[in-house]
């Protein structure tokens, strides 16, 4: 199976390094709560149901249409891969910009050579995922997307938007908030030198758990090869391809989910374990989630020594 050789991590760093493994629905997004009605539940009927499950739709419609359109999903469904480098291997490194993909001959069997057409597959979602939607959707369908997810984050007070910010917190792309500071941190200051690095862990499949980055406006702090599927191969596996890819003497590991396999998965890698809660009292949800939250349990595994020095410069 082909490595992830996107970012090299040094053996030796000043400064402790944090990789955040993310889960990606009612985690980072919410799409199968507003489906399903859980989401509208928790609430105790203050929420609209019928508005939760209609976004929910929508939300559906565009994640197909993005896989079919521009994610040569309909071809390529039946060929799961954990990420999208799985098959590097077999990427011979043709210039694709003539490539004829509809005449490819890309079937079953599943052997070397068809490998290596879905490596090429793999390659342009990459290309196209660095480009982001703006530059793939046509300007009616990107209104569609922008009003809808502005309809979303309104109807969940902000899960969205606030999910985005704590994800820019941890790599150092924002200012901290005062409630989020240490005792000798400025507000305003921004973390300048940040090595952390955001990784998606999704028991989805991995062409529509991209679509979902693109369409949620994740893809500025999770790039597509920090994305696995966990589908086939389980999140121990895939939490285990994260330690050998990042493991080092100064690395840290933190697990962010809703769900008690990425529990296990972490408790067996004895990394800590935040889980997110759906209801409104809790503070482990977005909107409420902050970075000294996260801290904290990173501290009980890690140290309150080694998650100072990060912060400082």
């Amino acid at each position: 199976m082909g490595e992830i050789m996107d970012i090299e991590v040094p053996k030796e760093v000043a400064k402790p390094m944090t990789v955040y493994v993310w889960d990606m629905d009612e985690t980072l997004i919410l799409f199968k709560s507003l489906l399903d009605g859980t989401y509208a539940a928790a609430f105790d009927g203050s929420k609209d149901t019928r508005i939760g499950v209609e976004i929910g739709k929508r939300w559906e419609n565009h994640i197909l249409q993005v896989c079919d359109e521009h994610f040569f999903y309909e071809e390529i469904e039946n060929y799961n891969e954990p990420f999208l480098l799985s098959l590097s291997e077999y990427d011979d490194g043709q210039d694709l910009s003539n490539y004829d993909f509809n005449n490819d001959g890309f079937c079953f069997p599943y052997d070397d050579s068809n490998k290596k057409k879905l490596a090429y597959r793999h390659r342009l979602i990459a290309q196209k995922y660095s480009q982001g939607l703006n530059k793939v959707l046509d300007q009616e369908m990107i209104k569609l997307w922008n009003d809808l997810y502005n309809s979303t984050d309104n109807y969940t007070d902000g899960w969205l938007s606030s999910g985005h910010a704590l994800l820019e917190q941890t790599m150092g792309k924002t200012s901290f908030s005062a409630s989020d500071l240490s005792s000798d941190m400025e507000p305003g200051s921004i973390t300048t030198k940040c090595q952390n690095i955001n990784i998606l862990v999704t028991s989805g499949a991995l062409i529509p758990s991209l679509a979902k980055c693109l369409l949620y406006r994740l893809d500025d702090v999770i790039s597509a090869n920090n994305v696995y599927s966990s589908w086939e191969v389980g999140k121990l596996q895939c939490f285990s391809w994260i330690k050998e890819r990042f493991g080092g003497p100064n690395v840290r590991f933190c697990a962010i989910g809703d769900g008690p396999e990425e529990c296990e998965a972490a408790q067996a890698m004895r990394w800590p374990f935040i889980k997110i809660d759906l209801r409104p009292s809790s503070p482990h949800r977005f909107p409420g989630l902050n970075m000294k939250m996260v801290r904290s349990y990173i501290d009980v595994i890690y140290g309150a020594a080694d998650a100072d020095a990060e912060e400082k410069e």
